[in-house]
């Protein structure tokens, strides 16, 4: 039997998003388990504190209302919301990945981007298809595909 290893990327995910998100399985089946599940409240703060945002700007990113998050700090997130925190957490592991240090991703996500008509990265997040295009440009930018 072969025992399956869990990729950088996904371990990376992991770990911003905390401690709390824990599995008898690696992998990304565990993952989308804990997503459809809902996350604790303390993977929002793990993301929130990883990609330096104050509570507020995440979650408008993920589309969570200042009322609902109030309710949230003792409870967990929606999957929906769960779905939404994974995706920033996922790209933010994966420009970490193609920038070499989690600052410098931090600054690439948060900085106007020309190839994504001078918006920033960050904001794109809130859609699936800007999380695809983001995702897209730090493609290019790891293999070295330019404008």
């Amino acid at each position: 039997m072969t025992s399956y290893n869990e990729s950088s990327l996904t371990r990376s995910v992991r770990k911003i998003l905390g401690s709390e998100i824990k599995s008898k399985r690696p992998g990304d089946s565990s993952l989308r388990a804990s997503v459809l599940k809902g996350f604790p409240f303390s993977a929002f703060e793990a993301v929130q504190k990883e990609i330096d945002l104050p509570q507020n700007q995440l979650s408008d990113i993920l589309g969570i209302p200042a009322r609902t998050m109030a309710r949230r700090k003792n409870n967990h997130l929606s999957a929906i919301e769960s779905d939404r925190l994974y995706r920033v957490a996922w790209v933010l592991a994966f420009a970490t990945e193609v920038f070499g240090n989690a600052e410098k991703a931090r600054v690439w996500l948060k900085s106007p981007n020309h190839e994504l008509g001078d918006e920033v990265p960050l904001y794109f997040l809130d859609t699936d298809i800007g999380s695809r295009q983001v995702e897209e440009e730090l493609q290019r930018i790891k293999y070295g595909i330019f404008g």
